[in-house]
């Protein structure tokens, strides 16, 4: 009888004690509990030690570190009519664990397709050349609208970035045919804008020799020189007559 005792009181203090464990959940410090009472909604506890009654309370866990979630290729099709792949990385974090645990279902799977047409709505309106030029203005105004439509799930979006924007071959020979084509249409603008000061240069040093007839002297005495160097041929260079009549002299009359 004694045995029995002993034995049901042994059995009555491990239920006791699974019990007691089974109440007792233990939270990190990233991490909160959505707590429910007879499948209404209680409060939020946590970090640290949390008991809840079974068969009474529920606990659901709420990670509140950043998520990175990567947003498959997503086919759009620019305002110019140009197919293109698009995928992205997307940060968020849930600032309310209430919401994002009653508000929607699953909040992952939501702020994925949400993501995802998000994505290509907002590229559709763009044009290519936006598209490769200007990823920072739309990571922007894709980062703003998740953050809004998201901010009733006790979300928020810190950042977006777009990885890549991937073209069918034909559209890149495309583009690189367009980009050899400003190429030279830069090299001949420049070319010309060279040949215009140039000209403009030597003008403005033949208007300065004219009005300088020693100058004009000196200039064809240093071309004589710079041509005398060469000796591996013979050049014959006509002498001005006013340089003769400078070195004669005066005229004098008979």
């Amino acid at each position: 009888m004694f045995f029995q005792l002993q034995f049901g009181f042994g059995v009555v203090v491990v239920v006791a004690l699974a019990v007691v464990l089974s109440a007792l959940r233990i939270l990190r410090e990233y991490e909160r509990a959505v707590v429910f009472l007879l499948g209404r909604f209680w409060r939020v506890k946590g970090p640290g030690l949390v008991i809840i009654i079974p068969g009474v309370q529920q606990m659901v866990r709420v990670d509140l570190r950043v998520v990175t979630l990567d947003v498959p290729p997503q086919d759009v099709i620019s305002r110019d009519n140009v197919s293109v792949k698009v995928n992205a990385v997307l940060y968020f974090r849930v600032v309310d664990p209430q919401k994002a645990i009653i508000q929607v279902e699953k909040f992952l799977t939501a702020t994925s397709q949400l993501a995802q047409t998000t994505l290509r709505a907002v590229l559709g309106k763009h044009e290519l050349d936006e598209m490769l030029a200007e990823r920072e203005r739309l990571n922007l105004d894709i980062q703003r609208i998740l953050d809004s439509q998201t901010d009733a799930w006790g979300i928020k979006v810190t950042n977006v970035e777009i990885k890549h924007v991937d073209l069918n071959e034909s559209m890149v020979r495309a583009i690189a045919r367009q980009a050899e084509a400003e190429r030279e249409r830069r090299a001949k603008v420049i070319h010309a804008e060279g040949e215009k000061q140039a000209a403009k240069t030597l003008l403005e040093a033949a208007q300065m020799l004219a009005q300088q007839p020693e100058a004009m002297q000196l200039r064809y005495l240093q071309t004589l020189t710079q041509v005398a160097g060469d000796r591996g041929s013979t050049i014959v260079f006509p002498l001005p007559m006013h340089l003769f009549q400078a070195m004669m002299g005066p005229k004098t009359s008979a």
